[in-house]
């Protein structure tokens, strides 16, 4: 008897300061895999930008090298059964539906130049109805006060909304616009409910985008992504391109979503903290959405093909890894990025303070002559 032939599958990760892709064995072990790292765009403090065509470009080849190496290794894209698309969340992009012509930069999560949108609509004195039915406060994370600041800043995407052809999408939907195809050969505008969740445009009760926040935000004739399952096997489509053209997508989500399904989080009670860009906790509270009292997220944790929805509660700061790479890049005080644990443990006596608690670290003779480094997620103190 023959052996059977080994099964593999794919995943595309597009994070904030870099794109991966991994081909894993039936373990989950990858046997192939290429990081790329991509420039950041900061026209103003506080402002901070994708180029579009930087982000698919980036995918493409992570995927043409892995594969690559993957079929020099003796393997055959073949056997490759199935891709998933995890994705930075919120970062929001506009384009004409007509051309695929993009009418902005992308603007990332972690943008603030919405500060001023989002105090005035405080204002309105809505707040509360749309926390309870988007799980999110009025913030510069989600993606409509994104897409509003464009329309009032950009007259091109503004006359493409007035004419009703202005596509929204997170990256995950701009990634399939320009990668996939339906399987009848039809250009997708899709997205998964994790994603759509973090819009403040839709209904996480329902799972439906919703009337009243649409008006709300004034973008009643954005053109919004279908919202499917983040597990779907028709939804998102095939690869229409590259070295694994015909490749079937079959499950998309928002990036700390993804970790809590990576961690196996399945269960009600279970949590997940993943350090990346920001740091992000996920508790899962099963098949119903929790408001928090407390300053916590709701959030669409996932769903599975046919099943109900899976709610979590969410805490995010802002800055975690993105401060080690301004330490790099900015201040050029390290050379890499795992130089900076011993760095900061070679600072003599200090204490430092997490979310939890303050301690005190006796270490080495060290001393950062005064200086102290403040990033969101923790606070050194000379002593």
């Amino acid at each position: 008897m023959e052996p059977t032939s080994r099964k593999f599958t794919a995943a595309i990760d597009q994070g904030t300061t870099s794109t991966r892709f991994f081909i894993f064995d039936e373990r989950g072990e990858p046997v192939a895999k290429h990081q790329e790292e991509f420039d950041q765009v900061y026209p103003h403090a506080g402002w901070v930008e994708h180029e579009p065509s930087v982000l698919v470009k980036s995918v493409e080849n992570c995927i043409e090298i892995a594969t690559s190496n993957f079929i020099a290794s003796g393997h055959n894209v073949k056997d490759i059964c199935a891709l998933g698309i995890t994705n930075q969340r919120e970062t929001s992009l506009v384009w004409d539906i007509r051309s695929g012509e993009v009418l902005h930069n992308a603007i990332v999560w972690a943008d603030s130049r919405t500060a001023h949108i989002v105090r005035q609509l405080k204002l309105e004195g809505t707040a509360d109805k749309i926390f309870l039915k988007t799980g999110l406060p009025l913030s510069t994370y989600p993606s409509a006060v994104k897409v509003k600041w464009i329309l009032e800043h950009s007259k091109a995407a503004r006359d493409v909304y007035e004419a009703g052809y202005l596509a929204f999408g997170t990256v995950d939907t701009w990634l399939l616009y320009n990668l996939a195809e339906g399987y009848s050969g039809e250009r997708l505008h899709v997205t998964d409910v994790t994603n759509a969740s973090r819009t403040l445009l839709f209904d996480i009760n329902t799972l439906e985008y919703d009337p009243f926040l649409t008006k709300f935000f004034g973008l009643d004739k954005l053109l919004l992504p279908k919202v499917a399952s983040s597990s779907n096997s028709r939804a998102y489509g095939v690869l229409s391109k590259g070295p694994l053209k015909g490749l079937r997508i079959t499950g998309c989500l928002g990036d700390q979503s993804a970790a809590m399904v990576g961690q196996k989080a399945f269960e009600q009670g279970m949590a997940k903290n993943t350090y990346g860009t920001g740091c992000f906790m996920l508790y899962n509270t099963g098949n119903q959405p929790v408001i928090s009292k407390n300053g916590l997220l709701t959030t669409v944790a996932f769903q599975l093909e046919n099943r109900p929805p899976v709610y979590a509660l969410e805490g995010s700061i802002a800055v975690a890894g993105s401060a080690v790479k301004f330490l790099r890049d900015n201040l050029g005080i390290i050379r890499e990025a795992n130089e900076v644990g011993e760095l900061a443990m070679s600072v003599q006596g200090l204490y430092y303070q997490t979310a939890c608690k303050f301690e005190w670290l006796q270490l080495t003779s060290v001393d950062s002559g005064g200086v102290v480094f403040v990033t969101g997620i923790v606070l050194w103190k000379e002593v």
